[in-house]
Formats: structure tokens, C-alpha cells, sequence
């Protein structure tokens, strides 16, 4: 790889053997991706997706203090990802014994992570590019993220610049303000290889849609096309949360990091077709496509007719246009919950939306509003075996949880039945 003067001088020590070896640590992850060369982080703020104390990772927190000691701290304020304990969520005795066992060296953790550089103590959401966090990239800067759901949000949807990053590895770009150039830094990189023709007779589930594209192009880039007619021309809040989620099944169900929507988002509106290589394949999702990809989703419950126990709402994190949807959804139920629901958002949306008329409204209801990640309260043994709910195509590719649709999640939870 060939290395500027300032990159070779952090190399060879320059500036501490602590930053040297994060930087060869960083150019030998860049070469085995072939790499040439390596380019700054230009993005103002860093995020980390290790953000839980699992009492066995003890050689993340020995290189943490080691990073700590050595002075490489973070070169930008980076946020991380939500924390996996929240006092509001109801749990039994045992499943309350077993998060502190697993989780034992969070608070030591967070500690470690403010010497480094945290944002702030409200700085934990997989959404850090939310207007209300302070973490949102521009249009072409270079970020260095790994969280998947962030990754495929801020490529495609904003426009930034940033790989598919392993955890830790993010960090080390942060710190060092360089990442290696290749994949989806790059203009070739970000052409896609896939056209997908959108062809339903309704607006498909975000979820759904997302599902299927990332199961069919895995780790390639889709351009896709007939999504507009349904969602407008304009990126408002509406259309970012549903691209949001839509992204988030994506890059779970596949490892999609950047999508293009023809006429929506920004590299689609400036480039159009020009994005598709020539010898892109081609998927046609229709309503069929969409039922048939819906079938193929197993329930690992023990009792597949077991009644649910709770319903989680927000993986990724909700939107504060969707916190307010969702309230008005339920009112226009009743307002009155079957099961325990919980919603998630980041702490700073939930400051926002807590100073809003649709607070004490939501409250109503029932609904605990919090901003645990779901899929680590999941990954409790104890509470993996609890017949639970979503509306995440996320949550249910990773965890035992089972996924229905926006309105079949709706009828489930105001009316004990799925249609």
C-alpha cells in the first residue's frame, strides 16, 4: 500500500506505539482487501456497534485500556450503539440475574468508552445519523462505522462514504482519521450490479422489500427502480424512516451497504441509470415475490401457537415521524394494548418526542418507550425462549423473535389475533 508522509510517519511510530500499531492494523486490513492506498476520515463524528460489557470480552476491554494508556484516543467524538439494559423493560427475577451476570463490565465499559472519546452519555442508538443525535455525515465524507443498519443508511440515503467495517476496526479509523480505500469509497465500487424492477400493486412493506432484495444481491449494490411511485421524489420523513428500515432488513437478511432508489435518493437523482453496470442482472419484485419471501420466514418457537408475551417495535431505532405515527395508530385502535409493547428510539429522540403533545398520548396507551437494543434483551438465553413479537425484519433474523407486518403487529397487540 502506498502511504502519504504523514500516514508513514504514524507507521513508524511517530506518534506513539499505540497509534502505530492501529495504523498497521488498518493498512493490513486495507491490503487484504487490495487497497492502495489509504484516505482521511472526513466525516465529524465516528461510531462504534460494540457498545454492550459482556463480562467474556475481556480482551476488547485490555485493548481498551492499552488505546486508553497509549494516548490514541478517538480523533473525532464518536457515538455507539444502544445499550443492552434498560430499567423500564419488565423482566422476572431469574432474566434480571442473568443480564447482570452476562452483562457485568457495562458500566466499567462506558467508562472506558467516555475516556475515549463518547459524544455524550446519550449518545447510544444504532441511529446515529438522526437529526436529534448530532451525528449525522454529509454527502461524500469518508466515515469509518461498522453498525450495518447506520453503514447502508448513510451511504445510500445521505450520500456518505463508508465500507462495511468489522467492529473495532471502526475505532481504529476514528483514532487514526484514516480507513483504507476501497469497495464502496470508491466510485466503481458504488455502480451497481444488480437492477431491481419494482412491479407490486400496493406500497410493499419496508421490511419485506428489504428482505428480499438483500437475500437476492447479498453483498452487492442494487439500483432499484419503480420504488418512487409509491414513495414521491422528495426525502422527507416519512420516506427516510421507511428507507431506513427498508435498508436495515437489507443489510441483515443480505449484507447489502448501499442501495440506490431511481429519482430518490441523491447519487440516483444526480446520476440515474449511468449508476447500473452493463452487465447488471435483473430481479422483478412483485406482490407474489413479496408473499412468497414472507412464507419463507421460519418461527423457531418452541410452540409455534404460543400467545406472544411482548412486542418489540424499533429495530433499528424509530424515527420521531414514526413514534408519532405509531401513537396515532393505536389510538385509532382504542389506544388499548393486549400484550406489552415496547418501542425503541435513541435517547435524544425520545428527549425530543417526550416534549411533544404525542408523549403523554403514547404513554396512554401503554406502550414502554425505551432505548434498549432489542436484539441484545433477545440474546438473554431466558428471554429468547419467550414467544416475542416484531415488526423487525432485523430482530427476527437475528433472534428467536417472530416477525409480522406494520398492520399485522397492529391488529395483534389491540386485538390479541392476527388476521
Amino acid at each position: 500500500m502506498k502511504l502519504d508522509g504523514a500516514q508513514r510517519e504514524i507507521m513508524e511510530g511517530a506518534r506513539g506505539e499505540t497509534l502505530a500499531k492501529v495504523m498497521k492494523t488498518l493498512v493490513s486490513y486495507g491490503e487484504a482487501f487490495g487497497a492502495e492506498k489509504m484516505v482521511p476520515v472526513t466525516s465529524k463524528g465516528g461510531h462504534l456497534v460494540t457498545s454492550f460489557g459482556l463480562g467474556v470480552m475481556k480482551p476488547v476491554y485490555a485493548l481498551m485500556d492499552t488505546l486508553i494508556e497509549g494516548g490514541a484516543l478517538s480523533a473525532q467524538p464518536f457515538s455507539v450503539d444502544p445499550r443492552p439494559l434498560a430499567k423500564e423493560i419488565p423482566v422476572n427475577f431469574f432474566q434480571n440475574l442473568l443480564f447482570k451476570i452476562m452483562y457485568s463490565k457495562q458500566a466499567d465499559y462506558e467508562k472506558q468508552l467516555e475516556k475515549l472519546g463518547l459524544m455524550n452519555p446519550k449518545a447510544f442508538t444504532c441511529t446515529c445519523y438522526m437529526d436529534e443525535v448530532g451525528n449525522k455525515p454529509e454527502k461524500g465524507e469518508v466515515l469509518s462505522w461498522a453498525e450495518s443498519s447506520a453503514v447502508v443508511y448513510a451511504n445510500s440515503v445521505l450520500g456518505a462514504r463508508c465500507n462495511r467495517n468489522s467492529g473495532i476496526i471502526e475505532l481504529f479509523g476514528s483514532i487514526a482519521g484514516y480507513v483504507p480505500y476501497f469497495g464502496l469509497l470508491t466510485d466503481e465500487g458504488r455502480k451497481a450490479s444488480w437492477k431491481i424492477v419494482v412491479k407490486t400493486t400496493r406500497k410493499p412493506e419496508a421490511q419485506i422489500l428489504g428482505s428480499a432484495i438483500g437475500m437476492k444481491v447479498v453483498e452487492d449494490v442494487p439500483y432499484i427502480t419503480g420504488l418512487s411511485s409509491w414513495l414521491g421524489n422528495e426525502l422527507n420523513d416519512d420516506v427516510r424512516s421507511y428507507l431506513k428500515d427498508m435498508g436495515a432488513a437489507a443489510a441483515s437478511n443480505g449484507a447489502v451497504g448501499l442501495y440506490h432508489v431511481e429519482n430518490l435518493t441523491p447519487e440516483a437523482v444526480e446520476r440515474g441509470s449511468a449508476l447500473i453496470q452493463k452487465d447488471a442482472r435483473e430481479y422483478v419484485i412483485d406482490d407474489a415475490e413479496l408473499e412468497r419471501v414472507k412464507k419463507s420466514y421460519p418461527c423457531i418457537w418452541k410452540n409455534p401457537d404460543a400467545k406472544p408475551k411482548l412486542c418489540f417495535i424499533g429495530c433499528p431505532h424509530l424515527s420521531l415521524s414514526q413514534l408519532q405515527s405509531w401513537t396515532e395508530r393505536l389510538e385509532s385502535r382504542g389506544g388499548k394494548l393486549k400484550i406489552p409493547v415496547i418501542m425503541t428510539c435513541a435517547p435524544a429522540v425520545a428527549e425530543v418526542f417526550n416534549k411533544t403533545a404525542y408523549a403523554p398520548r403514547l404513554k396512554k396507551t401503554g406502550v414502554i418507550l425505551s432505548s434498549i437494543c432489542p436484539l441484545m434483551y433477545m440474546n438473554n438465553p431466558l428471554c429468547g425462549k419467550m414467544p416475542v413479537i416484531t415488526n423487525s425484519n432485523k430482530l427476527r433474523t437475528y433472534t428467536s423473535a417472530r416477525y409480522y407486518t406494520d398492520d399485522e403487529i397492529l391488529n395483534y397487540i389491540t386485538t390479541g389475533a392476527v388476521q
